[in-house]
């Protein structure tokens, strides 16, 4: 029987909650608004009862994929488990109004201030600003803290080089602040090219973006000769933070060379990011970029916090407030509950977690780059495309047992790509459930390739036409 939507289980009278009654006379609420914005008639809303309510949300929850429901292998996104206190603490914080004054928000400054302090010994990095609500804001930030600290200095730069295994995010914040990409190539050994990044190393260069552990899960062996180049040109190291989750307490962006990196807290500090947000892209840079940062800044004086202004030399400001709240009261909570020996704990478990599922499929799967890997890795799928079925087909057919799929075609510079990537939220047994899958899929593609070719086949809603889904939103329904 399909499922009926809250309209059509509507029935007059019942009712969900009750509202206090009306305190605020009439001539009030008519003085403050204009005519023209009153409804003339009350909105179409469904009567239903509490216990309907709470089952219609349920159900549409039960209906997609989410990290609380199974494992969500999604590469370079870090889908990890969101302890519940990162929500609570949100929540019980949330009544809190931007516009307050500074003299009511000194607990939510101070734990600003706190999550700055903890960032900066994360990364060895001198200050962050909290401001940029995505981390590919947190990119735009940064290239404009370089093309400041350049313009101060009146250098003449106008290229920004980046490896061809980028994030996409990368050339796209370059060429918005103004500087031309030029590209590098990876070696075999799925790092940066030495021969082809000196080739292209000159005086026009304003800096260097890079992901590290990179694209592939890999680190990248030869950063300080690298970092070395860079500087010898007055260039600055930049570095995507999207994989930190694998260097916590193991190695600090500044203690390797670079001057400037975003983090997505979202990703590496829990609250895992479904559906396009919320996130959160803190920039820190190292002590002789301080000054760039966007304004305000949280400072103390006198046993008192205050978002500070006078910043002269600021590249000004890129949230409409001070950052996406939630999810920075989140992630302050998830590293104050860890503590430094557990963020250690979670680099050291997510790296065995994906070097034991890479050694697991790699007989099974082409492996993209044959080498121990950090949080994550990328095997292909060319053998089985070869036979019919392609990544897209695999990934559509793990959803049939109760998986999200791994990252699919990324990074660019690997054909039919799957990047994985386990977090260190599971466990051995969901691990060794994913492996026997997976080896079942590549099985099915060489007796019953049309179960691949259909699938999913067990989920509530089966295949779509995407091009036309993606060309033709809806989002009301």
């Amino acid at each position: 029987m399909k499922a009926k939507l809250a309209l059509e289980k509507s029935r007059p009278g019942q009712m969900a909650t009750s509202l206090p009654v009306l305190d605020v006379p009439e001539r009030v609420l008519t003085d403050l608004i204009p005519e023209k914005y009153l409804r003339e008639s009350a909105p179409r809303l469904p009567e239903l009862s509490e216990p309907e309510v709470v089952r219609h949300y349920v159900d549409l929850s039960t209906k997609n994929h989410h990290v609380d429901k199974d494992l969500y292998p999604l590469g370079s996104c870090t889908m990890k488990y969101n302890p519940k206190i990162n929500d609570w603490t949100a929540s019980a914080l949330g009544e809190m109004h931007p516009y307050q004054p500074e003299e009511l928000s000194q607990g939510v400054l101070k734990i600003y201030h706190e999550l700055e302090g903890q960032l900066c010994a994360i990364t060895g990095m001198q200050a962050f600003t909290l401001q940029p609500a995505a981390g590919s804001q947190g990119e735009l930030v940064g290239v404009l803290i370089m093309r400041k600290y350049h313009d101060m200095k009146g250098n003449d730069k106008d290229t920004i080089l980046i490896p061809d295994a980028a994030h996409g995010t990368n050339p796209a914040s370059v060429a918005m602040a103004g500087y031309k990409v030029v590209e590098v190539k990876s070696n075999s050994h799925g790092l940066v090219d030495l021969v082809d990044f000196e080739s292209k190393i000159n005086e026009r260069v304003a800096g260097f973006m890079l992901t590290n552990p990179n694209t592939l899960g890999l680190f990248e062996e030869n950063i300080s000769k690298i970092a070395s180049l860079i500087h010898g040109v007055d260039g600055l190291m930049y570095m995507d933070g999207a994989n930190m989750n694998a260097m916590l307490g193991i190695a600090r962006p500044a203690d390797i060379g670079f001057d400037i990196t975003h983090l997505n807290l979202h990703k590496t500090f829990s609250t895992p990011h479904g559906g396009g947000g919320p996130g959160a892209g803190p920039i820190g840079v190292t002590e002789r970029l301080v000054a760039y940062l966007p304004r305000p800044r949280v400072e103390i004086e006198d046993g008192q916090y205050h978002l500070v202004h006078d910043f002269p030399h600021s590249i000004g400001r890129v949230h409409g407030f001070y950052g996406n709240f939630g999810i920075l009261i989140r992630a302050w909570t998830y590293i104050r509950m860890l503590g430094p020996d557990g963020l250690h704990e979670i680099s050291k478990v997510a790296i065995t977690n994906a070097n034991y599922l890479m050694l697991k499929l790699k007989d099974v799967f082409e492996l993209a780059y044959d080498r121990a890997c950090m949080h994550e890795f990328v095997l292909s799928a060319r053998a089985q495309k070869e036979k019919g079925t392609s990544a897209l087909q695999i990934a559509k057919r793990l959803l049939d047992f109760g998986f999200h799929s791994p990252t699919m075609y990324f990074p660019l510079i690997v054909k039919e790509a799957l990047m994985i990537e386990p977090t260190e939220s599971e466990n051995k047994e969901t691990l060794d459930r994913f492996v026997e899958v997976m080896k079942q899929i590549a099985e099915e593609v060489e007796t019953h390739p049309e179960l691949l070719a259909n699938a999913p086949n067990t989920t509530p809603i089966g295949r779509i036409d995407e091009t036309y889904a993606n060309r033709n939103l809806n989002v009301k329904w």
